[in-house]
């Protein structure tokens, strides 16, 4: 009997974000399902777009398809679960399907992150570098590029979720989220967490140090960017510069609010559940906002794709 009890582990979790709320937590469901809609719908029209338009096949351009196509994949990875939770009170997950999740949310964070820094890479070398800017950024070095950076994100969060696969789940199985949330989980294991707080750490290095080549990146920008004679050059160098950095904003504020809302106890849990899940979905809300607004080539071919399908419709 010592035995089976040392070795007991749960093998199925409940996801119970928002449980305070009981009496009115199926209405989340109404305006969830609506920021879900729309997510999909003007992520999969930038992608449409993008894909299809011969002249947005530059890198930076393809670069925003890039981080679309993560805007699609991250609401499909939480939200469906999250609705059917608040609405149906189903919030069973099976341990392999918690670390599934919680690998997915990791890996498209990374790559995120290091989507940003090829956008900043790629205006940094346009604008301070203009002349060898097709030597720098060419086929041959955007897959160098995504394949160390894939082959880094993959790995460390790889690792970081195996190691937390093979603890036992025994202190509970409950999680206070609406998804699997690495922190949540780690809190429920048993044993020696040492080692899976520093794979948390190493991983959470990962957007830092990209956060950091993005800070230099700019930095260099903006030296040459106000050392330029020419005022229309530079004007049009911010212009361009000012839709990333709108992105960036936006992403990292998601971030430092969600790191907030877990480090104030004062906080109530459903908040810090809240920010937590938004930080997921507020970049993937405003993204097309801000790149079909502000980047003049999208904006002219987003307008025709949607007085073309009005036409459609009539």
């Amino acid at each position: 009997m010592d035995t089976k009890a040392s070795n007991f582990s749960f093998d199925v979790f409940y996801l119970t974000g928002f449980s305070d709320l009981q009496p009115y937590r199926a209405l989340l469901f109404i305006p969830f399902f609506f920021i879900f809609l729309y997510t999909l719908t003007a992520n999969g029209i930038l992608v449409v777009i993008i894909a299809t338009q011969r002249k947005l096949h530059a890198p930076m351009y393809l670069l925003v398809l890039a981080i679309a196509l993560l805007c699609i994949v991250i609401p499909v990875i939480v939200v469906p679960r999250m609705l059917v939770s608040v609405l149906l009170n189903l919030n069973a997950i099976s341990r392999k399907g918690c670390l599934i999740q919680l690998f997915a949310i990791h890996c498209t964070g990374c790559f995120q992150s290091t989507i940003l820094l090829g956008m900043a890479i790629d205006r940094c070398f346009a604008i301070c570098f203009p002349l060898r800017y097709n030597d720098f950024v060419n086929v041959r070095n955007s897959l160098i590029f995504a394949s160390l950076f894939t082959l880094r994100n993959t790995l460390v969060i790889v690792v970081k979720a195996a190691m937390l696969g093979l603890k036992r789940f025994c202190k509970t199985d409950i999680i206070y989220h609406c998804f699997c949330e690495y922190t949540s989980v780690v809190n429920i294991a048993c044993g020696d967490l040492s080692q899976n707080y520093i794979a948390g750490v190493v991983a959470f290095c990962l957007p830092t140090i990209d956060c950091v080549f993005i800070m230099i990146s700019y930095i260099v920008i903006f030296v040459v960017i106000f050392k330029s004679p020419s005022g229309d050059s530079r004007q049009k160098a911010i212009h361009t510069c000012s839709t990333h950095l709108m992105t960036l904003s936006v992403a990292y504020f998601s971030i430092v609010t969600a790191f907030v809302g877990y480090r104030v106890s004062t906080i109530p849990r459903d908040i810090r559940v809240l920010t937590s899940f938004m930080y997921l979905l507020v970049p993937c809300m405003t993204n097309p906002v801000i790149y079909g607004v502000r980047t003049k080539e999208i904006r002219i071919h987003v307008v025709k794709f949607l007085k073309c399908n009005r036409i459609s419709h009539v």
